[in-house]
């Protein structure tokens, strides 16, 4: 069975199911049941609202980031393919297994090809909702070859972009398709660009559910694009673009205060098992496009910690340690110096507010804007502790490569085992401020005593293809 044919299956099934349980009844009584077919403008616009397109299920960043550290003897019992993650390890799949990268974002794919491809013929509805809909399915197509990119796409460097393998390229709904080739890197960075482009002309220019693609997210996502490109010029005009449409939303969004939602009688208390009473990612106030997936390190998987340097990352005054504990959710204490992260359950990778905030101060402290990209990353900071504690120290803020480091850091700081910052390692191994740095994970005996040490190799800031997509697609080029 090829990648297409295999993943259009799970299309079929999950658009079926979603049409029986939202369409009018006239629509059943018209179609054999078993078989419905998208027709109408407004059963394209259902398709956007399956589930599918917000559980993306794609966690093994989180296990890759360098943020954490590893604890004996819960590291023992968890899964081959965390293991083999969390050690850099070339193959991470069994040959029979299916990629999770791949499953639910290919599903996806398929889906927005087939809107855009066949809204145009489409009944009933205007144009411009044929526009609309079609220009949401770009943009999230575009988010989600993103996503693919980097996972199986070297970081982007203009220097070997052209000749770089990325991801194939899929642009229509066709289940005769049985050939696929890897486009470059920079011919999917140039797809997405592109995809995004024509898009956001035609995108809701409010906010209306973070399920749904707006010009704030597309915004956002095109700015994000261009900064892994490693061009801030380019990113900062639609950062700007798309805090002001959020600030604009029909939605509330605004970066939650920590002083008052951890406060007595905040929203986010009381802190239980899990961690503070967090919001569900349809009430998250700081997600403008939602995409989620598991985070069971965060829940009640105990292998996976926040490693002491980490760890020193933090003021004592930073109310994210809220969010902390020194005790596995079950088991022997942790080692002194390391912290089990508690919720929230799920981990947001769309576009998020305090991402939005942080890479425009990136942006800035790049070109020379020191004083905007202090303003931003302020901003964030006095939603997470008090407003005395929350200002850029003065050493700091009038240099520049310190600032963006500490930039760098606050990133650290507000995603960590969440996945953020394996990509940022990705872009930063071609950032010639940042290029030469080595990167470790440490796994540390239920003593404390270090029981292990692992050295982030080049070649593996790419995933490997598993054995059963290249067996499957004979001819596809596989990353070493």
């Amino acid at each position: 069975m090829t990648m297409t044919k295999r993943f259009k299956i799970g299309v079929v099934l999950a658009a079926a199911i979603s049409f029986t349980s939202a369409c009018k009844k006239d629509f059943l009584e018209v179609t054999p049941k078993g078989r419905l077919i998208a027709q109408k403008v407004s059963d394209y616009d259902l398709l956007l609202n399956n589930l599918d397109m917000v559980n993306i299920s794609t966690n093994s960043q989180v296990a890759m980031s360098d943020e954490i550290a590893a604890v004996q003897p819960y590291f023992d019992g968890a899964s081959l393919k965390t293991q083999r993650l969390f050690r850099w390890e070339a193959v991470i799949y069994e040959a029979s297994e299916n990629a999770t990268e791949m499953d639910m974002p290919m599903k996806n794919i398929y889906t927005f090809n087939k809107i855009i491809q066949e809204l145009p013929a489409a009944t009933d509805g205007t144009a411009q909702q044929k526009r609309s809909i079609a220009a949401e399915a770009m943009a999230g197509r575009a988010w989600t070859y993103f996503l693919l990119v980097n996972y199986f796409g070297k970081p982007y460097d203009a220097n070997t972009a052209g000749t770089d393998p990325g991801f194939p390229i899929l642009t229509k709904a066709d289940v005769t398709e049985n050939k696929f080739t890897r486009a470059s890197v920079k011919e999917v960075y140039e797809f997405i660009i592109n995809d995004l482009n024509k898009a956001i002309p035609d995108l809701p220019a409010k906010t209306t559910h973070s399920m749904r693609m707006s010009k704030a997210a597309a915004e956002g996502l095109l700015g994000k694009v261009y900064l892994f490109m490693g061009k801030p010029e380019l990113a900062l005009p639609h950062f700007d673009a798309s805090l002001l449409a959020a600030a604009n939303s029909a939605i509330p969004l605004a970066l939650y205060d920590y002083n008052k939602t951890l406060a007595p009688g905040g929203e986010f208390l009381p802190i239980g098992s899990y961690g503070p009473s967090y919001p569900s990612a349809v009430n998250n106030r700081e997600c403008v496009y939602n995409k989620q997936s598991s985070n069971f390190w965060t829940f009640f998987y105990n292998e996976f910690v926040i490693d002491k340097k980490t760890v020193n990352l933090f003021e004592s005054t930073d109310l994210r340690l809220k969010f902390y504990s020194r005790n596995a959710y079950y088991g022997p204490e942790y080692p002194t110096g390391l912290l089990r992260k508690m919720g929230p359950t799920s981990f947001q990778y769309g576009i998020l507010l305090p991402d939005l905030y942080l890479l425009r101060a990136e942006c800035k402290a790049r070109l020379g804007d020191l004083t905007g990209a202090k303003a931003d990353v302020e901003q964030l900071r006095k939603n997470r502790m008090p407003s005395a504690n929350a200002v850029v120290p003065a050493a700091i803020e009038g240099q520049q490569l310190v600032l963006l480091n500490f930039i760098l850091e606050e990133r650290i700081r507000e995603f960590a085992l969440s996945g953020y910052r394996w990509f940022d390692m990705r872009r930063l191994s071609v950032d010639p401020l940042f290029k030469a740095k080595t990167y470790t994970h440490t796994l540390y005996a239920v003593t404390g005593a270090v029981a292990g040490t692992f050295t982030l190799k080049p070649e593996r800031l790419v995933l490997r293809f598993p054995q059963k997509v290249m067996d499957q697609n004979p001819g596809m080029e596989n990353n070493p």
